[in-house]
């Protein structure tokens, strides 16, 4: 089974409207919560399968950014989840673009997303697979049921 898990930092200056449909615009995710850390407050959202990555898949083949995406996902995979980090300001405009989370690529703070599976590198393979010229070499299916 797969489920995804977001987190995502409501700066004071921000809507939380406009990050919530920041995350909406690339994921599907029922929100389920709110954490404040100190002055700091989290959105947290869950989704379950597949599809709640649709919206993310379809971009990373419409940017042709496959390959780009599948260095991120690889450095973020563990035995059993795959941790990733999106541009929130680009997540807004619809646009996918990962980002290092420790590095502050993302000045007001990154998309959070965990996928938890069973199986991170038939995840992988089905978000972004291997290409060649930019073009994905097999499609795999999805890994739920």
């Amino acid at each position: 089974m797969l489920s995804v898990e977001v987190r995502v930092e409501v700066r004071p200056t921000e809507s939380e409207r406009k990050v919530k449909k920041a995350v909406e615009n690339l994921l599907s995710v029922k929100w389920v919560g709110e954490e404040k850390i100190g002055h700091v407050k989290f959105l947290i959202g869950q989704g379950e399968g597949s599809q709640a990555l649709q919206k993310l898949y379809a971009a990373l083949r419409k940017q042709r950014i496959l390959d780009a995406a599948r260095n991120y996902l690889m450095r973020g995979a563990g035995v059993d989840y795959v941790r990733f980090y999106l541009n929130k300001q680009a997540a807004f405009m619809g646009i996918a673009s990962f980002c290092s989370f420790e590095y502050g690529e993302s000045p007001l703070g990154a998309i959070t997303v965990v996928v938890k599976t069973d199986d991170p590198q038939r995840f992988i393979d089905w978000l972004a697979p291997y290409t060649i010229d930019g073009r994905p070499v097999v499609e795999v299916a999805p890994p739920d049921p």
